[in-house]
């Protein structure tokens, strides 16, 4: 492996970003831009996928151009070999079912514009999240109402075939407003892909697949789960690149849980939890999306409620947060960050104020720093990096 397609292996083994969990063809060595799809919820000005380009030097970006009109692509995913593009589509009827969708676009070598090749029912109403594995055989999706997990496989030419798999949680949380059943999350591979991690808002577990490719199959593994205090709501999962430590960003008490990972067995334990909040905050918080640094030193979260970004540096030797400061995400509701490849840049779709903040990375301090306007957008919920065209 060169080191320029390390790079993108580390950048995305967080899987915090939108999908960011394989890396994408490396980036020719005289590229100066890199481009990013945002996912939208539609309505309000925004009609679906839009491309956009940065300017790695400086920061400085391209208008956003839309891509494919679809309908809440709220969560986005590249096939490993950077041509196709999978997006769910979160609504909570699908060809006369209970269902949303998952859409799978082919992209222009040349625009990077995408076609749609075909869209398959999801598994269950609201999808929210999906991840594609290393082989590009399947799509894994998170769907919230309802509480599933499923799997897509995918065909030779990336689109997408039914279901072969399905797993509906069961049980409630404390929080009567928000866990009065399971609201399956996000759903994440370990680096082997020999487990799925589906993390369940609804009903405070992580719980653990065995995962076939080949075969398209989620198993429930022994143990079966792992349990949060109650109440916490774990929304996304970001793995350290060592792949012997798990972070869950907890919505619903603005916590991160950080664990200890066994990849043989498939289990996980929890050593530290910490606020993502500063301190004497008093107002209402839902925590968002969490994301580790390429080189692993540095931790990201979103609060939507504060709309900062906490930041946390990480003990190399046990895995441990240390809070290191807030800074203002530069809009409201920043519902989803991501960081490119190369570590320089963190990018913030603040949803409520219609906006995209470019934040250069201090190397040191890990520090974000605004170097400019914001990037006027409608509704973004998800920021993915692609591949440079040729």
């Amino acid at each position: 492996m060169t080191w320029r397609l390390l790079r993108w292996a580390l950048a995305f083994v967080s899987v915090a970003g939108c999908a960011p969990v394989r890396p994408p063809p490396a980036t020719p060595s005289g590229a100066t831009r890199l481009a990013f799809y945002v996912g939208t919820y539609t309505g309000r000005g925004s009609r679906g996928i839009y491309r956009v380009e940065l300017d790695m030097a400086s920061g400085a970006w391209t208008e956003p151009v839309l891509a494919a009109e679809t309908e809440n692509p709220s969560f986005l995913a590249l096939h490993p070999n950077g041509r196709v593009l999978y997006a769910v589509n979160e609504f909570g009827t699908f060809g006369g079912a209970a269902t949303g969708a998952v859409s799978a676009f082919a992209i222009d070598r040349t625009s990077g514009s995408l076609t749609l090749l075909g869209q398959q029912a999801s598994g269950g109403p609201d999808p929210c999240h999906l991840t594609v594995d290393g082989t590009g055989s399947n799509v894994l999706v998170a769907n919230y109402t309802g509480g599933s997990v499923g799997v897509l496989p995918i065909d030779a030419e990336g689109r997408l075939q039914p279901a072969s798999a399905v797993m509906r949680h069961e049980g409630t949380g404390p929080d009567r407003a928000r866990q009065e059943g399971p609201h399956a999350h996000g759903i994440f591979l370990d680096a082997a892909e020999r487990f799925a991690l589906a993390a369940d808002l609804g009903v405070d577990r992580i719980f653990v697949y065995r995962f076939d490719a080949a075969g398209g199959r989620l198993e429930p593994n022994d143990p079966v789960a792992v349990a949060l205090e109650p109440g916490s709501g774990p929304r996304h999962l970001a793995w350290h690149p060592s792949g012997k430590y798990l972070y869950a960003i907890n919505e619903l008490r603005s916590t991160i849980t950080a664990f200890s990972y066994d990849p043989g067995r498939g289990a996980a334990a929890s050593f530290q939890t910490v606020t993502t909040l500063p301190d004497g905050f008093t107002g209402k918080n839902k925590a968002a999306e969490i994301v580790v640094s390429p080189d692993g030193r540095f931790l990201y979260a979103s609060n939507r409620g504060d709309d900062s970004i906490a930041l946390f540096a990480i003990d190399a030797a046990s895995g441990a947060l240390a809070p290191a400061g807030h800074v203002a995400s530069g809009g409201r509701t920043p519902r989803h960050f991501a960081i490119d490849p190369s570590g320089r840049w963190l990018l913030v779709a603040n949803q409520d104020s219609d906006s995209i903040v470019v934040f250069r990375l201090d190397a040191a301090t890990g520090r974000p720093e605004q170097p400019g306007r914001p990037l006027a957008l409608s509704n973004p919920v998800c920021i993915l990096f692609a591949p440079a065209l040729h």
